[in-house]
């Protein structure tokens, strides 16, 4: 199964957010995990059904959505972040 392959996003398994293909693990809940200091092999022994390629998916599933969206930083705008792309603006609030 190739990388793009093994992301998906169906509208009825975690509201369509893009998760790993055969989990419920979600592209979103990966990248926190590993930002907030865990290792892929603490993902993978808390994540059974996870693998190494899924991880290695998701990070290049990410890098892929933020080569085509424009991202600003929150110092430069009130919220968390902005995300601008050809067909949607949005706005995250801080928390």
């Amino acid at each position: 199964m190739s990388e793009k392959q093994s992301i998906v996003a169906d509208p009825v398994v975690m509201l369509g957010k893009p998760v790993v293909a055969g989990t419920r693990i979600t592209v979103e809940s990966i990248l926190e995990k590993l930002a907030a200091g865990e290792t892929i092999e603490q993902l993978l022994d808390a994540h059974p059904r996870l693998s190494h390629e899924g991880v290695l998916a998701a990070l290049a599933y990410a890098a892929e959505a933020l080569r085509s969206d424009t991202v600003y930083p929150k110092d430069r705008l009130i919220g968390s972040f902005t995300i601008i792309t050809p067909r949607r603006l949005r706005i995250r609030p801080s928390p």
